[in-house]
């Protein structure tokens, strides 16, 4: 079917007549190759016969797509009184605009060159040092260079003066949690060290960055409890969507403590299904872990493999079911797929770590050493288990002095 025939005709026209036609049949493409259902592909070019229309009348630049797509989610949508039938939704209004600014920028158009400014410049070897030098993951790179950029905004040069560095973190510290302080110090301070690193002197800066008073190991560390954990794997009924996929992934998190990152991260390739042992790289270790694969998480990644998994050429385990397809998963999805078991088994939980302590619980009430948690959970020093001491009931009852006034 044709794009225009397959949509309302007065949106249809408002696209003939815009300057989005020539980009209208590889859109329309672009979405059929990726499978989106024919709805969802009719939803979304009446998104952009809306924003087709908004363009009437001004200036359009392929090279400003971006800065007009956000102008008319932001500033038009909320005040739109455009005719119907018009797509108002915001949700399907940003996804649509995604999928088209990818075809515009993959159209060849020339585009302006723009310098990059003194701030994206060192923004960039920032973070150019923090992957290079420190070995941080992209999420943790990308928290601390949004800090910095606040920083450098605010300040004259790329380095502070203690003076700018106190404002700076005086107007921050007004606006973020307690918990998020600790966050904001750090990446100042590796900010300073980077400006070391490259030859400035920042010696007097550093004591301007105080932490907040936090200990690392005050807090019980949540944890469910047997009956619990059993509840949650229940909570997958045979009518739930993607129930295969679903149950697999949190097997991988009860039975194996994988972190969410490594349960999306897992390959095909990394299942050794003869030797019974699962590979798990990409961690947050940055080194490459083989673990047993438990009898109970490779039945029902096998399971799923085999009846839900749809056919693809990702090589990814866990890949989406629905458009776009041939794309692993995201961290959402696993949250989500945890989230949503805790709400249908009654459980008032929402974090997936919980399942990674669940799992520490079990081995130390069993007899396990922390050694032997550091090893599972794979952690690079003993220390970092050492949190868990405080929910090995069984040791902790020997060395436990009697209440005062008690027979025991």
């Amino acid at each position: 079917m044709d794009a225009y025939d397959s949509i309302h005709p007065l949106p249809a026209q408002w696209l003939r007549d815009s300057c989005l036609a020539p980009f209208v049949p590889t859109y329309w493409l672009s979405l059929t190759e990726r499978q989106y259902t024919p709805n969802t592909s009719r939803v979304y070019l009446c998104a952009i016969a809306h924003f087709a229309l908004w363009l009437r009348g001004r200036e359009f630049d392929p090279s400003d797509f971006a800065l007009k797509a956000q102008c008319f989610v932001q500033e038009h949508l909320p005040r739109c009184t455009c005719p119907y039938p018009v797509q108002r939704s915001r949700h399907q209004v940003r996804a649509a605009l995604k999928h088209l600014q990818h075809v515009v920028d993959n159209a060849g158009i020339y585009r302006p060159f723009h310098p990059p400014s003194p701030i994206d410049i060192e923004l960039n070897n920032f973070d150019g040092y923090m992957r290079d030098v420190k070995g941080l993951a992209i999420s943790t790179r990308h928290r601390r260079m949004v800090v910095i950029r606040g920083l450098l905004m605010h300040t004259a040069t790329v380095t502070p003066t203690a003076g700018e560095l106190r404002h700076f973190i005086t107007q921050e510290l007004s606006r973020v949690s307690s918990a998020s302080a600790g966050a904001l110090a750090t990446a100042l301070r590796g900010y300073l060290r980077f400006r070391a690193f490259e030859g400035t002197r920042v010696e007097h800066l550093l004591p301007v960055i105080t932490s907040p008073a936090h200990w690392r190991l005050a807090p019980l560390p949540k944890t469910l409890s047997g009956a619990e954990v059993n509840q949650l794997l229940d909570a997958f009924p045979q009518d739930l969507p993607s129930r295969l996929r679903s149950y697999a992934i949190v097997r991988c998190l009860v039975d194996l403590g994988l972190r969410c990152s490594e349960v999306i991260n897992l390959n095909l390739d990394d299942i050794d299904w003869g030797a019974g042992t699962v590979r798990i790289g990409k961690s947050k270790s940055r080194r490459l872990d083989v673990m047993p694969l438990p009898q109970t998480t490779g039945s029902a990644i096998a399971e799923y493999l085999r009846a839900e998994r749809p056919s693809s050429t990702n090589r990814r385990v866990f890949v989406r079911h629905v458009a776009p397809v041939d794309e692993p998963v995201g961290p959402d999805v696993v949250r989500q797929a945890v989230k949503k078991a805790y709400r249908r088994c009654g459980l008032p939980y929402t974090r997936v770590h919980i399942l990674r302590h669940t799992l520490a619980s079990q081995l130390l009430n069993s007899g396990g050493t922390l050694k032997e948690v550091a090893d599972v959970l794979r952690h690079r020093e003993l220390n970092t288990s050492q949190i868990y001491a405080k929910v090995d009931i069984g040791r902790l009852s020997v060395v436990a002095m009697p209440w005062p006034g008690s027979s025991t």
